[in-house]
């Protein structure tokens, strides 16, 4: 099967093609005014260093991003984007030299484009100060914001005059959650914390209503709660809740979905997913890995992602190993001594099977599976452990994402510089490991070119980033991508 992406503006078959076009969000004001007492309540474990996060470590993410995507927007010009004399927030989309790329996209961009319509504005504006219970004098005041500045306050949390009026939304870096792309359909996504429920909004608003998805607004799905939802008691609305994100969800071959079910994804929206999907005949077989409900772990893409068709990175806790070694210890106790198991349960649906799913012992099981049976590759599977499967540091090195990376095109992935344990299992499997300092650097000089690299792992710097509790796959929503199948 040959993937229909080619003259699409949206299309996701694989979680390897080269990437074409992408959703980010540059850090905003709002992440640096996130106090001690409502980090938690914002989903944050930690405050950051905003400058630090912005200008020494996020900036690299945007220049690599673009120098494989627009390259144009970029080339030869880093020195003279980053010199002293510029303003310090060029990457962000209120600077008048916004570099405004088709292939980078940031939604607060988007957001400021949709708010030039008066009637988008008014009712967008009305429905944000209804979620957060603003008064009707306030909205008026922000009608008489420009686009671009009620865009800003919109995500920051803050007025021109930097006065916080809302909590600031400090995920929305996280664009992998806020929605997916299954083939040319859009799935949104409806997150499990109150902290990003005006985050939702925005990107419902931007999707149905900027001109850039007209022709995709009729594969925009939404799964919906049940009709009866409001009439459930707390505890059966606990046990019937409804809600998905972005991290739960790979495409790893055109016709199979990996959905999580996790912290962030319910049962009850894996459920409802499974039977819209296969009505829609968007894919053929859904695998739903259901992964303990701790945030230590939150999303699928925490503990694995996909490097090549015949590679992945994987924490070790989920492997056959890591489990077959806790059992032991278990065993090993004398007196009956409580744990909480780490394994997955691995359960498979194909479309018109549904009454007899597959079920898989294991994660390397199904990995293996998809790499040789669907991907075809010719190669044995490999896996690439977070640490090196070494104590402490595969532990400490996946809280710290090091499972969590995102492919520019197949074998070239981003990961963080913190995760050295992990860089080296990288190496050992014969990646180029390069700092994206560097990496840039050889750009410019011409000594190296996007189109030709290949195996390489490029570190990006992740002393404040890590502490957010997202890596790079969760810092994009991929909208295009070549396929690299040929199946």
């Amino acid at each position: 099967m040959q993937s229909n992406s080619r003259d699409k503006d949206i299309y996701i078959d694989s979680e390897i093609g080269t990437l074409k076009r992408v959703i980010i969000h540059s850090p905003d004001s709002g992440l640096g005014k996130v106090i001690p007492s409502k980090a938690r309540e914002w989903l944050f474990d930690d405050i950051i260093h905003l400058e630090t996060m912005r200008r020494q470590e996020y900036d690299y993410f945007i220049k690599l991003l673009l120098y494989f995507l627009d390259r144009e927007k970029v080339a030869g010009k880093i020195a003279e984007i980053d010199a002293p004399h510029n303003n310090r927030n060029f990457y962000k989309p209120s600077h008048p030299d916004y570099f405004n790329s088709t292939k980078v996209l940031d939604p607060q961009k988007l957001l400021s484009d949709i708010l030039e319509e008066e009637w988008v504005k008014s009712s967008l504006v009305a429905a944000v100060c209804a979620i957060e219970f603003k008064s009707y004098a306030l909205q008026q005041s922000l009608l008489k914001l420009q686009p671009k500045e009620l865009a800003n306050t919109l995500i920051s949390g803050s007025l021109p005059g930097n006065q916080l009026i809302f909590n600031p939304i400090i995920n929305f870096i996280f664009t992998r959650d806020v929605g997916i792309v299954i083939k040319d359909h859009i799935l949104l996504n409806k997150p499990s914390k109150l902290a990003r429920l005006r985050e939702q909004l925005l990107v419902k608003y931007i999707f149905y209503h900027h001109p850039f998805f007209a022709e995709y607004r009729d594969k925009i799905i939404e799964i919906q709660d049940s009709q009866q939802y409001f009439l459930l008691t707390n505890k059966e609305k606990n046990a019937n809740k409804l809600t998905l994100e972005g991290g739960d969800f790979m495409i790893p071959t055109p016709d199979h979905l990996l959905v999580g079910c996790s912290e962030r994804t319910s049962a009850y929206a894996v459920n409802q997913i499974i039977s819209t999907l296969f009505q829609k005949d968007l894919v053929k077989k859904i695998t739903v890995i259901q992964i303990p409900k701790k945030r230590l772990y939150m999303h699928i893409d925490t503990i694995f992602t996909q490097v090549k068709r015949n590679i992945w990175v994987i924490f070790d806790a989920f492997t056959r190993a890591g489990i077959a070694k806790k059992e032991a210890e278990f065993h090993q106790q004398y007196l009956p001594i409580q744990i909480t198991s780490e394994k997955v349960v691995i359960t498979q649906f194909e479309k018109g099977k549904e009454d007899c799913p597959r079920n898989f012992a294991y994660l390397e099981d199904l990995l293996e599976d998809i790499s040789e049976n669907e991907l075809h590759s010719k190669e044995k599977t490999r896996f690439i452990y977070s640490g090196g499967n070494i104590f402490p540091y595969g532990q400490r090195e996946q809280w710290t994402d090091s499972c969590n990376v995102v492919a520019l095109k197949e074998g070239v992935v981003i990961g963080y510089d913190r995760n050295t344990r992990t860089a080296e299992s990288f190496e050992k499997e014969g990646f180029r490991i390069i700092e994206v300092q560097e990496l840039l650097e050889k750009f410019e000089n011409k000594e190296l070119n996007p189109d030709t690299l290949e195996n390489t792992l490029i570190l990006l710097p992740s002393a404040e980033l890590s502490r957010a509790r997202g890596g790079s796959r969760c810092m994009t929503m991929p909208l295009l991508r070549e396929s690299p199948l040929n199946l």
